[in-house]
């Protein structure tokens, strides 16, 4: 630990930059994630590869904190630089050259494993130094990055990525193939993915292999073809939505004339869930578990309680799936029938932050919506699809704003579901008056910034089809069954998916 401490405190030594990829003109980037059904032997496997990953990391990531505690120390002692002990670059090719150079000392089984899951581990570790390093010299948004920390095999998160080797989904679109692991079979069809990869309009870059609670997944990251909307996905009559999120109603779709387009419920599935789940974990607490209560000593954890804790990791799959497979169809189907949405941008990590436990129910059904997670994929399925998604600044008074005569109310508490203006007597659904005013916010913003007669489409003003913001990343796993229409009705398949490298 103190070796960590100084190599905090201490500058980096020797970083290199490496250019990341580029994505060629007309092409974008995508995921697809598809469940394994291993066998035994293809399971112990897969978790020899993610604890070699781990070692790599863990490994690497003490020497360097070991060789900068040591020159600081030199540093202390008055020793000129020169003189010092040489430096380690914290660049992934400097990590794996010494990596290469300690290997038969360090771990003499390595060629058990492919050479792709050390490189995975030191791959993370020279992300992981590089993001600090950012964070740390202000070249990095967002929250401060800590240090990187040792991967526990208890609580970390088990994971390889392969990047060379045989890559590729079988003809039979029923297995795939990787390296060392060879042919596994898939517990779903990954067709959409084959027809891509047979049309030759996709190429897949790398495969990670990640164990999420007692099921197996892996993620090709492909580039495929420039995507176009469904020629058969229905077009709405109105071209700007307003989407406005929430834990009751999870997204309430509106025109900026005030007709209510959609209403699509919260599925809440950990709520739904919370029952059996607080049994289980019930359950979980009388078993031998890791820990000894009255020592706080590691110890081997009994069959009965390693049971349990997978039926509880099912319950969180079973509830991020519906979670996922809801939100995915819904703005899917916005991102294809409307020419420009507008949603809001909401702080929602610093909305579960405050209250403590007196608000403990409202963070959990926050977390149980997923509102970020939305923006999110709305953003690379508008720039699939040649949509336009436009963000509400965050203290945009959407919900506090009369949509009838723009009278903005001073409070609205979180507890008044029905919108009365005092001005003009208004009366109408809270999350309808506020989707109401995102959609006219969207049509005043793009006014403003493609005046009627310019622009990419000159004449047609804000409902023009527009360029995709220039940091949108067309990501995300798309491996999934035809999407269904927000209302009623279906927008058709997904797009097919990408080819082996």
């Amino acid at each position: 630990m103190r070796a960590v401490t100084a190599a905090r405190a201490a500058g980096v030594a020797g970083e290199v930059r490496v250019a990341s990829f580029k994505v060629p003109d007309g092409w974008g980037a995508q995921a697809y994630r598809f469940a394994l059904d291993p066998g035994p032997a293809q399971q112990r496997a897969l978790a020899a590869h993610a604890g070699a990953a781990r070692f790599a990391f863990n490994h690497m990531l003490a020497h360097v904190a070991e060789v900068t505690s040591q020159r600081a120390a030199e540093r202390s002692y008055g020793i000129p630089d020169d003189q010092l002990t040489p430096t380690q670059g914290w660049s992934l090719p400097a990590l794996r050259r010494e990596w290469n150079r300690r290997k038969d000392t360090v771990a003499p089984w390595w060629p058990e494993c492919s050479k792709e899951a050390y490189n995975s581990g030191l791959d993370s570790l020279a992300r992981a130094l590089r993001n600090w390093c950012d964070s740390r010299d202000g070249r990095r948004a967002g929250p401060r990055v800590r240090f990187p920390r040792f991967r526990s095999r208890h609580t970390g998160k088990v994971s390889c990525r392969f990047t060379t080797g045989v890559i590729r989904v079988e003809p039979d679109r029923h297995h795939i193939t990787l390296p060392r692991l060879g042919t596994i079979r898939t517990h779903e069809s990954t067709r959409k993915l084959a027809r891509r990869l047979e049309a030759g309009t996709a190429r897949i870059l790398s495969a990670t292999v990640r164990r999420r609670g007692a099921r197996w997944f892996c993620s090709f990251q492909v580039i495929v073809a420039a995507k176009a909307r469904p020629a058969h996905a229905p077009q709405s009559v109105f071209p700007v939505a307003g989407v406005d999120v929430g834990v009751v109603d999870l997204l309430v779709v509106a025109a900026p004339d005030g007709t209510q387009i959609a209403r699509i419920p919260a599925p809440r599935p950990l709520r739904a869930a919370q029952g059996r789940l607080a049994r289980l974990q019930r359950q979980a607490a009388r078993r031998h578990g890791p820990y000894d209560p009255r020592t706080d000593a590691r110890r081997v954890p009994s069959r009965r309680w390693r049971a349990t804790q997978a039926r509880i990791a099912r319950l969180h799959t079973h509830a991020a799936s519906i979670r996922r497979d809801v939100l995915h169809k819904a703005t899917a189907t916005l991102a294809c029938q409307h020419q420009v949405i507008v949603v809001e941008t909401l702080n929602v990590a610093g909305m579960l932050r405050a209250g403590g436990a007196r608000k403990r129910g409202l963070n959990r059904a926050l977390a149980d919506a997923s509102l970020a997670e939305i923006r999110r994929v709305l953003a690379y399925k508008t720039a699939w699809y040649g949509s336009t998604m436009v963000g509400a600044d965050r203290w945009y008074p959407s919900s506090k704003t009369c949509s009838a005569c723009g009278t903005v109310k001073t409070k609205l508490s979180l507890a008044e579901r029905t919108y009365r203006c005092e001005s003009c007597g208004a009366v109408l659904d809270r999350d309808l008056n506020a989707a109401v005013n995102l959609a006219r916010h969207g049509e005043a913003v793009l006014a403003e910034s493609w005046p009627a007669g310019s622009g990419p489409a000159a004449g047609r003003g804000a409902t023009g089809k527009t360029r995709a913001p220039s940091d949108a990343r067309a990501e995300g796993c798309e491996a999934s069954t035809p999407h269904g229409a927000i209302a009623a009705g279906r927008t058709g398949t997904a797009p097919p998916q990408g080819e082996a490298a």
